[in-house]
């Protein structure tokens, strides 16, 4: 059993864990208590109690077999490398094949019984070694096998105790009496010995395998966080560039369409200042009237950028007030048709506002257009938004770089759905959102 525990330390040291990350399956966690010889360890105090208590029941049973009492005989060295034998083999114990288990158990009733069937093994002796065989028995086997070796002990003791004669015979039979008394108490103690060794043994085998699975459980939360770690800054690292690109389109939707507004203010401004004043006049007025609508919109955006660019009004008024300031802007009159019999939660509002403030804002900038449709309804399970005009076009393979048309893409992506651009030289531009209605959140009055 000394060598057995040394050996199992040293498998431990050889195979000790290299300072790096190594993943545990999480079925080691999920495995019920059951014997493993593996654990035994004398690095732990409660095993290294067992094994001091092994070899002091040896000692006592070599000691009570030379001289209580001491007589020279042809048995004492029988005895004696009987009992030494029985050590030795507790140096190494068999922990993988089970056909050397049942030898090595075997061997160890032999050495018991070979000297008893002789008459010269004590039965004192036979105590200690059965009960240091019961111990042994933990680490080898399994419960039903440890209750196997234990009841063949207790058999092989009792056997032993109940057939050797009482000498003289001529004893008073009270006497005798006593002496059965003794005996049959003799085998109740000793099998109550062997059931509590089995007990605290197996005890100490399971709680040595619960900190075991600690350990192991330890290890795996160290890893998960770890991992969780990583997870966290990619996310982190994730929601930043989102956020970016949100802040992005909302700079490019909100300030730059009045900018851009603006700027166009300016040059019918200097178009018209040496012709018409008065129409000059009302130009830069509204150029004017765009610049603090920009600073406000530069001060909305500081203080909170997720703020509803809609500001309570419903989504058909805001794109109605869209469209009132850009016939202003462009002298364009749009043509208008909205059916939303449903209220739509605020970012899908947000999305499509800023899809149709972007479209025109381009239309304005770039299109040469005289004619403006702007559609939005709902239909068969879909919101279809559809912006079109009849200016000069272009080729959208060659203008897919800008905010503007990648900002309305994402927008539109998020929310489950998809945009498409149609255009080419001198025949207009059509884009079109459609949003499928059963990936949205609606409001209840929307559900109902």
């Amino acid at each position: 059993m000394a060598l057995s525990i040394l050996e199992t330390d040293s498998l431990y040291k050889e195979e000790e864990f290299h300072p790096k990350i190594v993943k545990i399956p999480m079925v080691l966690l999920q495995r019920p208590l059951s014997w493993n010889s593996s654990m035994v360890r004398l690095t732990y105090p409660s095993f290294r109690l067992l094994l001091y208590l092994e070899w002091l029941l040896l000692a006592t049973a070599m000691f009570m077999e030379v001289l209580l009492p001491f007589e020279l005989s042809w048995s004492l060295p029988l005895r004696v490398v009987a009992i030494a034998t029985f050590s030795l083999m507790g140096l190494r114990l068999p922990m993988v094949k089970l056909e050397t288990k049942l030898l090595y158990t075997a061997l160890e009733f032999g050495l018991i019984l070979l000297p008893t069937t002789q008459h010269s093994l004590s039965s004192r002796s036979v105590f200690l070694l059965c009960l240091v065989l019961v111990m042994r028995s933990c680490l080898v086997f399994k419960q039903s096998g440890q209750l196997l070796v234990l009841g063949l002990s207790l058999l092989t003791y009792g056997t032993l105790l109940l057939s050797r004669p009482i000498v003289p015979k001529n004893f008073m039979p009270d006497l005798i009496a006593m002496s059965w008394d003794w005996r049959l108490s003799n085998i109740l103690l000793f099998s109550l010995t062997l059931v509590f060794a089995l007990l605290l043994i197996n005890a100490l085998l399971a709680e040595r395998q619960s900190r075991e699975q600690l350990e192991i459980a330890h290890q795996q939360l160290e890893i998960t966080n770890q991992q969780l770690c990583q997870y966290a800054l990619r996310i982190e690292d994730q929601a930043t560039l989102q956020e970016r690109n949100r802040i992005a389109r909302e700079i490019h939707d909100g300030l730059g369409h009045t900018l851009a507004a603006q700027t166009i203010q300016i040059n019918n401004t200097l178009l018209f200042w040496e012709s018409n004043n008065h129409k000059a006049l009302t130009f830069l007025k509204q150029a004017k009237q765009l610049g603090a609508e920009a600073l406000l919109e530069i001060r909305r955006s500081l203080s909170v950028l997720r703020s509803n660019p809609l500001l309570g009004q419903s989504l058909k008024s805001a794109i109605e007030k869209l469209l009132t300031d850009f016939q202003q802007t462009t002298g364009i009159e749009p043509s208008c048709k909205i059916d939303l019999p449903h209220t739509l939660p605020t970012e899908v509002n947000t999305a499509l506002y800023r899809i149709v403030q972007e479209s025109l804002t381009n239309i304005c900038k770039h299109a040469q257009a005289t004619s403006v449709t702007v559609g939005l309804l709902a239909h068969a399970g879909m919101i279809h938004l559809s912006i079109e005009d009849n200016g000069k076009g272009f080729n959208p393979t060659q203008n897919t770089t800008g905010f503007g048309l990648q900002g309305m893409r994402e927008r539109a992506v998020a929310l489950g759905g998809q945009l498409n651009l149609h255009s080419q030289l001198g025949t207009g531009c059509c884009i079109s959102v459609s949003l499928p209605l059963s990936k949205l959140a609606y409001d209840s009055d929307f559900i109902s």
